[in-house]
This record gives C-alpha cells, sequence and structure tokens, in this order.
C-alpha cells in the first residue's frame, strides 16, 4: 500500500490548508488513519486520527478546535482541515494507515507511511 500525501503549502499565521492522503488501494477504507508531524529539531508526534468508517476521531491538545479530520473511502482519501494555523504548526505531515480499524495516538500502531507533506507558517 503506498498513500501519498499531499496539499502542503507556505501559509501566513490564522490562515488554512486541507492536506490529503490518497491510498494506493482500498486496504485503507478497513483501518483507522492518521496524521503525524515533525518539526525540524524535534520528534514525530500525533495529530490527528479517524477510524475506519469516520465515526471516531482523536486529536492532539495542540490542534483540537483547529484541525479537523475526514474521510471518504469511496476515493480512498483521508483530509486533515487545517484552520487557524500558528507558527508552531510548522512541520512535515505524515499520513498513516494503521492495523487496526480504530485510529490510534501511537505511531507503533500504524503500518504504512506516506512521504509527508511540507507546511510551513509564517508569523
Amino acid at each position: 500500500v503506498q498513500l501519498q500525501a499531499s496539499g502542503g503549502g507556505l501559509v501566513q499565521a490564522g490562515g488554512s490548508l486541507r492536506l490529503s492522503c490518497v491510498a494506493s488501494r482500498r486496504t485503507g477504507n478497513n483501518n483507522g488513519m492518521g496524521w503525524f508531524r515533525q518539526a525540524p529539531g524535534k520528534e514525530r508526534e500525533f495529530v490527528s486520527a479517524i477510524s475506519w468508517n469516520g465515526a471516531s476521531t482523536l486529536y492532539a491538545d495542540s490542534v483540537k478546535g483547529r484541525f479537523t479530520i475526514s474521510r471518504d473511502n469511496a476515493k480512498n482519501t483521508v483530509y486533515l482541515q487545517l484552520n487557524s494555523l500558528k507558527p508552531e504548526d510548522t512541520a512535515i505531515y505524515y499520513c498513516a494507515a494503521g492495523r487496526g480499524a480504530l485510529g490510534s495516538r501511537n505511531s507503533y500502531e500504524y503500518r504504512y507511511w506516506g512521504q509527508g507533506t511540507l507546511v510551513t507558517v509564517s508569523s
């Protein structure tokens, strides 16, 4: 399974972006999906996750109320809407396909990873 993340870019603080993650086949439709990010010089951290049917979502406290995760299984795609962006949101954002049906905050519970898309927020 290949995951292709896109939608990153340069945006001013307070702006918005929508990230997309397309899976190469329908495997992801039965699995939870997640977004993680890694800022320069920092460890990768959990951002958000969604269950296989979209009924359950998880968010890191730092993005709750600003980011929204969703999925369209007909398109094998997971989205992450980023609103009210802050400079500290600057990072490479990675999507991942989980081993189970529910999303998780733990990176070891993800089997496949995309290549990442860079989000840069200027102040």
